[in-house]
């Protein structure tokens, strides 16, 4: 696997990819890797979600098939992708201000598209990621109509592996940036805009490699104090219960974050081992290691609201999909990570749970998997077990 187009964005930035000191981690293999899904069943009667004092949590949108990501819209509506084969992008506007989209505040903008996952709004053009496409559509947000689509990205080929697709206009708008995810799970060979964040012109030409070794960078955003990228990632599976974790990290240019040869800085892959030391040797440890492993973290967003206390502002909210990897359970969940100066300064911290009553049994209610602080300052959520959307506010 080679890198050119990261190198050349790197010279050109004039920086390198410094490795901090990595964290102690198990041995690979410590336990065995465990085949361990979920069964997605009703939710519970006389069970509910758990937020912290202050906080509450209210259902505010159902009926989808696979609720993904989650976009404010230009006119107060809230966009969402729901991700099936024959998948669609639905526009909701609680008009009547009771907190709760009913049917006739859901409209379907286009239907018949191929897993679509992230949005992005720019000069009235609504973007859509399919796993096999990009494509983007003039967006009349008033009369919440689109255009003909045009593509600007053709990923035919390139449906299998991570099919999500990530996008993010930087904040002039001059640049689109994708993260893409691997075709598998350590295998080596993909090309290398997979496994990679890449970033093109808007209209979906001059295509470069920003930063490559993500195996699945599937949640991005800017933090709001330092400017960064910011990328979570899912890693590897079949080296035991705790490893390799997920990881929360702002984005090196130029720089190798390990998949498929090392992983959390220079630990080498011990399936591909001695086949890249080079590699290994330059892999960067990321900034937030997730825990515990195998969470599978799904997007991360930093709150930039007032409604919320103060030690919230300016921190970041992570959606956990929860483990299938792993004997016991873990994940389902929304956590945030404080944030200070544009740094992370503390822990990860519970924040929405309730959605796994028995780590030790495989029922689970709920996955979630799109997290967007609202314009009015609330947190929404959206989960892909039973298919609703979730409001979170805070009154004292």
């Amino acid at each position: 696997m080679q890198f050119p187009a990261l190198l050349m964005i790197a010279a050109a930035l004039g920086t390198t990819a410094a490795a901090a000191d990595p964290p102690k981690l198990p041995a690979p293999y410590q336990t065995p890797s465990a085949s361990n899904g979920p069964k997605v069943v009703k939710q519970p009667d006389g069970v509910s979600l758990k937020v912290p004092a202050g906080f509450h949590v209210t259902e505010f949108a159902s009926g989808f098939s696979k609720p993904r990501f989650l976009l404010s819209g230009p006119g107060g509506e809230i966009l969402v992708s729901d991700s099936v084969a024959k998948g669609a992008v639905y526009a909701l506007t609680d008009r009547n201000k009771d907190g709760k989209i009913s049917d006739d505040e859901k409209k379907k903008l286009v239907g018949d598209l191929d897993r679509p996952y992230r949005l992005a709004i720019w000069k009235g053009y609504l973007y859509i990621a399919e796993a096999t496409s990009i494509k983007r559509y003039k967006y009349d947000s008033a009369k919440q109509e689109l255009a003909a689509g045009e593509e600007i990205i053709p990923l035919k080929g390139e449906g299998q592996g991570h099919w999500t697709r990530t996008l993010l206009f930087d904040k002039k708008g001059e640049s689109l940036y994708m993260g893409i995810g691997s075709r598998s799970n350590i295998t080596p060979g993909d090309p290398e805009y997979r496994a990679a964040i890449l970033r093109y012109k808007p209209d979906g030409t001059q295509r470069e490699v920003v930063a490559g070794g993500i195996r699945n960078p599937v949640g991005m955003d800017w933090n709001p104090t330092s400017g960064k990228l910011w990328t979570s990632v899912q890693e590897r599976d079949g080296l035991g219960d705790d490893l390799v974790p997920d990881y929360f990290t702002s984005i090196q240019p130029g720089a190798y974050y390990g998949w498929p040869y090392a992983y959390i800085g220079p630990n080498e892959e011990p399936r591909n081992k001695g086949q890249r030391p080079d590699l290994v040797a330059k892999t960067v440890v990321p900034d937030v290691i997730l825990s515990p492993a195998h969470v599978a973290v799904l997007d991360a967003r930093f709150y930039t609201g007032k409604q919320f206390p103060k030690k919230y502002q300016g921190g970041a909210f992570l959606a956990f999909h929860g483990s299938s990897n792993r004997a016991t359970r873990v994940g389902y969940s929304v956590v945030f990570i404080p944030f200070k100066n544009g740094k992370p300064s503390g822990p990860q911290e519970d924040f929405l749970s309730g959605f796994m009553s028995d780590p030790n049994s495989k029922e689970v209610w709920g996955r979630p998997v799109g997290v967007l602080p609202a314009k009015d300052g609330s947190l929404l959520v959206s989960e892909d077990g039973g298919n609703r959307l979730w409001k979170i506010t805070y009154a004292k």
